[in-house]
């Protein structure tokens, strides 16, 4: 049996109004909009916020960690500077010089006969001549020239054109 319409309400009830003891479709809509929304603002914020993290990864940089370190900072205090240190930070190629001055340091413990690593024990200690044997790959040739003082000059003089 019908409920009879109270008679102070409009004789037509609009379709959002429901009756006592059923669900609110309009209230568990607004809800799953509401939570929607903040989920996808959420991501979105996020992928913002990681964007130089992802760009210095892809890159290979070196300064990878310190871009994501930046990044934390940023997200757990909220001072955008760091956020934007880490941007730029990501955008700038930095040379890379330590991989160049291990192998000059590797090229020198060959040369000077040590096995690899070796010289890095030996620290400021003075490696005696005597027990350094010569790098394998070296082959002894002839002495090498006297310096040009050393030369003698020959019987007419210097001949300069």
């Amino acid at each position: 049996m019908a409920q009879p319409i109270h008679p102070a309400a409009t004789p037509h009830v609009p379709s959002f109004i429901t009756p006592p003891d059923a669900t609110d479709i309009l209230l568990v809509v607004a809800i799953v909009t509401v939570v929607g929304a903040v989920l996808a603002v959420g991501l979105i914020f996020l992928r913002l916020h990681t964007l130089p993290e992802r760009m210095a990864h892809k890159a290979h940089k070196l300064q990878f960690e310190i871009v994501a370190v930046l990044g934390l900072l940023a997200l757990f205090t909220h001072v955008h500077l760091f956020w934007v240190a880490g941007l730029l930070l990501a955008l700038i190629e930095i040379p890379d010089v330590w991989n160049p001055l291990r192998r000059m340091a590797g090229s020198l413990e060959k040369i000077a006969g040590l096995a690899p690593g070796q010289g890095a024990e030996l620290g400021d200690e003075a490696v005696e001549p005597a027990s350094v044997a010569p790098a394998p790959d070296v082959i002894a040739h002839d002495p090498p020239p006297p310096p040009p003082e050393a030369r003698p000059v020959p019987v007419g003089g210097p001949s300069h054109a």
